[in-house]
């Protein structure tokens, strides 16, 4: 064979390897989301966070999967090493020349991380508060965070979760809702959630209430009264209630209702009469009150608890260590 045959025959082999691999490599966005959506889902009822926020991260950051970064390090989410990072690593061209950006045995680790990292950085706790069925609060409150530099960030996520219906994998039974959608455009996603939810908006009220004086109801869901305090909401326990049925009812899950309460075990269940949070509290107390007088043998987290505020913040305000037993009439901050 002479040397102009066997370049050409040597061009052609490339040229069909390289279509080749593009061809296994290159997904399209329906693809990349019938690949991963079931992991988003089982994320969003463990962690809270909406799969179709999730799904959107990933094809923003990602570009389906098909991005320089996610094919030579299965960073899906564009997380970077960040100073407690021990896993494996790679450099990449970002916001500065050769940043370090966390690299993954598999794509299912980068989803791990991606859930775990929202769920671990303080700077995303107020994200939580939302309801998973919320994306476009989840969308503002990514941006709002810090989560990516782009000033349209929020509105990026936003329109990819509208133009491929991915709210409906927020919803019970989200992934058969997206698979039988069958073409059918939903236009007003925020109607259409209405129309298919029984759960009732709690009231909101503008002025925060005496935690002494507290048991106002503003609004009723389930056979529960919903109360505020601190801007708030809050229902009362009911005998042999558990985290999961409260959760149920609220469209919260377990976890993120233990997350509302400060409570870190997972086999931690509500006693009757008891003040559950179904929002994230607030870090400080909003009334006109500066101070508590502490009652016989209250903790920190029951001051927490009768004002809507975080275990933490009560401990930070007041230099305490976790658990420690308040005596009686000692003054308190909780602003």
């Amino acid at each position: 064979m002479n040397i102009s045959k066997k370049a050409i025959l040597l061009a052609g082999i490339l040229l069909t390897a390289a279509t080749g691999v593009t061809g296994q490599v290159r997904l399209t966005r329906e693809e990349y989301i019938d690949r991963y959506k079931s992991i988003a889902v089982a994320h969003m009822e463990r962690y809270g966070i909406p799969a179709s926020i999730t799904m959107a991260q990933g094809i923003l950051e990602s570009d389906c999967g098909n991005s320089w970064l996610s094919v030579q390090s299965n960073n899906h989410f564009g997380i970077k090493c960040k100073r407690n990072w021990t896993g494996g690593k790679v450099y990449y061209d970002d916001d500065a020349k050769g940043e370090c950006f966390r690299s993954y045995p598999s794509v299912e680790a980068s989803y791990h991380d991606h859930a775990e990292f929202l769920d671990s950085q303080p700077r995303y706790d107020s994200l939580f508060a939302y309801s998973s069925s919320d994306y476009k609060s989840w969308a503002r409150g990514l941006k709002a965070a810090g989560y990516a530099t782009a000033p349209d960030y929020a509105q990026r996520l936003v329109r990819i979760i509208e133009e491929n219906q991915l709210f409906l994998l927020d919803q019970p039974d989200g992934e058969r809702l997206y698979a039988s959608r069958s073409g059918r455009r939903i236009t007003d996603p925020e109607g259409w959630f209405a129309d298919q939810s029984s759960v009732d908006r709690v009231a909101t009220s503008s002025s925060a209430v005496d935690p002494d004086n507290y048991r106002v109801t503003i609004n009723a869901h389930n056979g529960y009264n919903v109360y505020e305090t601190n801007g708030v909401h809050y229902v009362m326990a009911k005998e042999g209630d558990t985290f999961e049925n409260i959760g149920q009812k609220f469209r919260l899950s377990p976890r993120n209702l233990r997350k509302f309460n400060d409570l870190k075990g997972k086999t931690a269940q509500p006693m009757t009469g008891e003040v559950i949070y179904i929002e994230r509290k607030k870090k400080r107390w909003d009334g006109n009150a500066h101070t508590h007088i502490c009652r016989e043998g209250e903790t920190a987290y029951a001051v927490g608890q009768s004002y809507a505020i975080r275990t933490r913040s009560v401990e930070k305000l007041n230099r305490l260590k976790p658990g420690s037993v308040l005596e009686k009439g000692r003054q308190i901050r909780i602003k």
